[in-house]
């Protein structure tokens, strides 16, 4: 039989604070000229008296006053400044068109509310402003198993992947916790919809990791030929093709064949194009024996991760991701 392990997602997050550069500005020097003396000893305004105490006395009153009134046009510039800061800041909050930001006085529609009420098992970082799409709520996944998936990809081997694909990002849910490991190096993220590249975008950036990114809006099939010629070769690919919504928790036995609107061998036979060290994620009920079709008597490891007791999904490791690499191989009609 192909090994199938059952391990319990642990309690580790991986958090990172939403970093923001300062815009830096440039202060102008104003030159305060008065009198012949003041045109030989030009004097910048945020000086205060000159360097050997000579022409205390050659301040008036009108040079207070003229001092007062710079100041106060710094801080209004300084106001001015900052205010544009918080209306680019409020901007950035506003979500684009297909992305709601649901809460307890804007619940979700009941097909979603199950998932709305699981958002900091999705997220921990939901409440800095994760974006996500109707879709994505079904189909991202919970970042304690995605921690965990990504520290079996980067400690299988003795020479662990340091560039990998996530060819299906969505939101980017696991793209994120990849790039997390320090381990890793880049991750190369693909995903169809242009509207999931920019919640994947901005999630991101909010756990600090978009440098360590590079965003794909396109077809997985496509890219990967594009790929292929103009980067260094990716040493892993993370496979979570679309699921077809909720519907799988239905399937008593979910059918791997099923899956639209691609096909599981369609997927595999092209990731192996760039790499035998794969990760697939799927539903929690796939038929184990089509998963060891897939390996074609390769033995690979299927592991069932778990929150709260309950299984969640399905992750089936090949190549050298598998703790039995190499091992002898077996024949799938004998399962």
């Amino acid at each position: 039989m192909t090994p199938l392990t059952t391990t319990t997602a642990g309690m580790k997050r991986s958090l990172s604070t939403l970093r923001r550069e300062d815009v830096d500005r440039e202060k102008a020097k104003r030159v305060k000229v008065g009198g012949e003396e003041a045109v030989k000893r030009r004097r910048f305004v945020e000086e205060s008296d000159d360097e050997d105490g000579e022409g205390d006395g050659d301040k008036g009153e009108d040079e207070d006053d003229e001092e007062e009134g710079e100041d106060e046009v710094e801080e209004e510039e300084e106001d001015a400044v900052e205010e544009e800061e918080e209306e680019e800041e409020e901007e950035e909050e506003i979500p684009p068109e297909g992305v709601t930001i649901y809460s307890d006085t804007n619940l979700p529609p009941k097909k979603i509310r199950w998932y709305w009420q699981q958002r900091y098992n999705l997220f921990t970082l939901f409440d800095s402003g994760i974006w996500l799409t109707d879709n994505a709520w079904f189909e991202v996944t919970p970042e304690k198993i995605a921690s965990h998936i990504t520290t079996k990809i980067f400690t299988s081997s003795s020479t662990p992947p340091t560039t990998i694909i996530d060819a299906f990002c969505g939101v980017g849910g696991n793209t994120i916790s990849l790039a997390l490991h320090p381990t890793c190096t880049h991750v190369y993220a693909i995903d169809l919809d242009p509207l999931a590249i920019a919640c994947a975008k901005r999630n991101a950036h909010i756990y600090g990791v978009a440098h360590k990114i590079t965003f794909i809006c396109g077809d997985f099939f496509s890219v990967v030929d594009t790929l292929k010629s103009s980067i260094p070769k990716p040493e892993a690919v993370f496979l979570s093709p679309p699921w077809g919504g909720p519907g799988y928790r239905d399937a008593e036995v979910f059918d791997l064949h099923e899956m639209r609107p691609y096909g599981v061998e369609e997927i595999m036979a092209k990731a192996r194009e760039i790499s035998e060290a794969i990760v697939l994620y799927v539903p929690r009920t796939s038929d184990l024996n089509q998963l060891a079709a897939l390996a074609g008597g390769e033995r690979i490891e299927a592991v069932h991760y778990c929150l709260e007791r309950k299984s969640k999904a399905l992750t089936a490791y090949f190549g050298r991701l598998s703790r039995h690499y190499n091992e002898p191989e077996t024949d799938p009609a004998e399962m």
